[in-house]
């Protein structure tokens, strides 16, 4: 009855539900599995399936999700814009790449940074956006100039609570962000929110400050603007509201030539960044695995949403 002839060629899927990463991957190495989780394989651990289980087809790919900072904008401190200008320009990006992704993560502002992603600002416009520069050492100079403008110093830090989901995901690039806020005055202290409660503490803006990841259904402004960061939003956990901005979402969506589109979009993204309106620390790639004998498999690049039909999939065995 599929609306596809002669597809799918699969009877059914069954998805085991294994909370520990290791485990599932020990499973699949094992052969109790077929596929691993898409793009759910972090660099490092795909290295041990490909050491023990050699015959395995890995492939690695944009997700389409970029790890980023959620700050509450209207409640203290970081209604302060000084203090949530600095807290962009501490961040080391290079380093949160290197550490959890091995090289393999990509740096731009909101949208997906090219090749895969159509949208992303080319990479000399975005090192023009402050924190963006190589220099991370002079970043966080002008780092403690701002917050010594708001109050804070090497005697008096700022405390606060770095919020996030108790996911691997998410946690582990909170405990860098934790590390590198303390160049500038911020003492973090993590704070560990089950999923259930995540999503409901952001929407009520029950947080100060919190390491969020955001993916993204398709590679297309619409979609990531909108939801995002207009005012109003459910989406929009961290109350930013500029109305010209707003005016610009719509001005760049009814352009219909992608060439003329593109610039657009590259300034609203600047803009985005340069108002510390969610500062996007990286996108992330990630691996998927499957067993040698599973056919007709294809990761989509552009979203880690979009490859769940399997209708192509065949197992020859």
């Amino acid at each position: 009855d599929y609306w596809k002839k002669g597809l799918p060629h699969l009877d059914g899927i069954e998805y085991t539900i294994i909370p520990n990463r290791s485990t599932a991957i020990l499973a699949f190495v094992a052969g109790k599995f077929d596929m691993t989780f898409p793009t759910h394989i972090t660099i490092p651990l795909l290295k041990d399936i490909k050491s023990q289980a050699p015959n395995a087809t890995c492939v690695v790919e944009p997700t389409n999700v970029s790890t980023n900072i959620i700050v509450n904008s209207t409640s203290p401190p970081f209604d302060n814009i000084d203090i949530r200008k600095a807290v962009a320009l501490a961040l080391d990006r290079k380093a949160f790449v290197d550490i959890l992704f091995e090289g393999q993560a990509d740096i731009g502002g909101t949208m997906l940074p090219p090749p895969q992603g159509i949208w992303g600002m080319p990479k000399e416009k975005l090192e023009t956006i402050p924190g963006y520069g190589r220099d991370v050492n002079a970043n966080r100079e002008e780092a403690k100039k701002l917050m010594q403008k708001a109050g804070y110093g090497p005697d008096k830090h700022l405390a606060v609570k770095v919020s996030t989901r108790n996911l691997a995901e998410y946690r582990d690039p909170a405990v860098i962000l934790i590390d590198q806020l303390k160049s500038i005055y911020i003492d973090g202290e993590l704070d560990v929110v089950e999923t259930a409660n995540w999503f409901p503490k952001v929407a009520r803006k029950d947080y100060m400050l919190g390491l969020n990841l955001t993916g993204n259904s398709v590679d297309d402004p619409d979609q990531s603007f909108y939801e995002n960061y207009s005012c109003g939003s459910e989406r929009n956990y961290t109350n930013y509201c500029n109305k010209e901005i707003e005016k610009l979402f719509d001005v760049q969506s009814q352009e219909t030539d992608i060439a003329k589109r593109k610039p657009l979009v590259w300034d609203i993204d600047k803009k985005l960044q340069e108002d510390v309106a969610r500062p996007i620390i990286f996108h992330a790639r990630a691996g998927t695995c499957w067993q040698p004998y599973v056919k007709g498999v294809t990761i989509m690049s552009n979203s880690s949403y979009n490859g769940f039909r399997y209708e192509d999939v065949w197992l020859d065995k």
